[in-house]
């Protein structure tokens, strides 16, 4: 969105599409964040309210810690049941994503919503969207889709819905990414977002208590194994990174979300700007990449690793086996030593 009169147009079009549709789908990306499960779970909420038929799909699972967010439980795992996906989309007159820019992160649902007939809006903050819905609210400087999610709602007058729950689930989305307001917090607005949501009830402590203070054993276990024995430092480069193969993830007993936000504590080392973490999966290598100022990691996982993101966060994936996908990692920094040590 370039000007406030293209940001008038998309806002008018959302309303009307609000307004209009009877049978809504809203989708987060695959294996949901705490962004991606606030944000869908806000607007779910919302358009709910206003007796609408809503359903809230996600391509696969998310994390346990995340299951105290309210109503998450009307969440559809498409991964878990195909009985009724094919029906709700065959209704569907209006799609809803949130939080991604590309089609292939929906996985299973991405054939759904492209041959759907169903008007489609893309609430999203990552860089250049691809474009597969009809109409897109985007930013780069809000923090999260989250904070996207109560704009909408707010300048589309669907604010007068909004109640504690509704409210909850949009505040964790931001606090989750922007690491509980530490980062990508810098926009005056996400502060006046959070502020307002506070005034609906929101318990700032219990959501912070109920997401950051509910890991299981295991969990806390590996992440002492990743910084005891599987993280590396490479000061020459001001980096550091961390590996997990598929053998010690199960030897912790790994649940989906166990590493989320692993790939952050490397950058707490003095002297440290470029983070990575690489885990092994069945069939990848999953990869996720951070930075401090302005090096781009969504450049480096775009060039290098099949993927993408924020110039500070952003993730990607190899086919390679473990040790050659970090090998190639380290060869890279070279290219990178001086952009890295300015």
């Amino acid at each position: 969105m370039e000007s406030s009169n293209e940001i008038s147009l998309v806002i008018q079009n959302i309303k009307e599409a609000f307004d209009n549709a009877k049978n809504i789908i809203v989708i987060p990306h695959s294996y949901p964040d705490g962004d991606a499960i606030g944000s869908a779970l806000g607007i779910y909420l919302t358009l709910k309210a206003t007796n609408k038929k809503v359903s809230l799909i996600s391509p696969n699972g998310f994390p346990d810690f995340l299951k105290c967010l309210p109503h998450c439980d009307e969440i559809i795992l498409a991964n878990k049941t195909k009985s009724n996906i094919d029906d709700l989309f065959n209704k569907a007159d209006l799609i809803i994503c949130v939080d991604f820019n590309m089609a292939n992160r929906m996985e299973n649902l991405e054939n759904y919503v492209k041959q759907s007939k169903a008007l489609k809006i893309l609430i999203d903050h990552h860089p250049e969207p691809e474009n597969f819905c009809d109409y897109i609210y985007q930013t780069t400087q809000a923090s999260s889709a989250a904070e996207l999610v109560f704009d909408v709602i707010e300048k589309t007058g669907y604010k007068k819905y909004i109640n504690t729950e509704i409210a909850t689930n949009i505040y964790a989305g931001i606090m989750t990414d922007t690491g509980c307001f530490s980062y990508s917090s810098s926009n005056p607005n996400t502060f006046r977002v959070a502020s307002e949501l506070m005034k609906y009830g929101v318990n700032a402590d219990i959501v912070y208590d109920s997401i950051y203070n509910n890991f299981s054993f295991d969990r806390m276990r590996l992440l002492g194994l990743s910084l005891n024995e599987k993280m590396t430092y490479l000061p020459e480069y001001k980096t550091a990174y961390i590996t997990l193969s598929a053998k010690e993830l199960k030897n912790y007993s790994f649940k989906a979300g166990d590493t989320e936000g692993f790939v952050n504590y490397p950058l707490s080392i003095k002297g440290v700007i470029f983070s990575a973490i690489f885990i092994e999966k069945a069939n990848n290598i999953k990869i996720s990449f951070r930075s401090k100022g302005s090096f781009p990691v969504n450049k480096f996982a775009i060039d290098h690793f099949n993927g993408g993101g924020h110039v500070n966060a952003a993730g990607g994936e190899s086919y390679e086996n473990l040790n050659d996908c970090v090998n190639k990692f380290i060869a890279l920094l070279k290219n990178y030593e001086d952009d890295l040590n300015t």
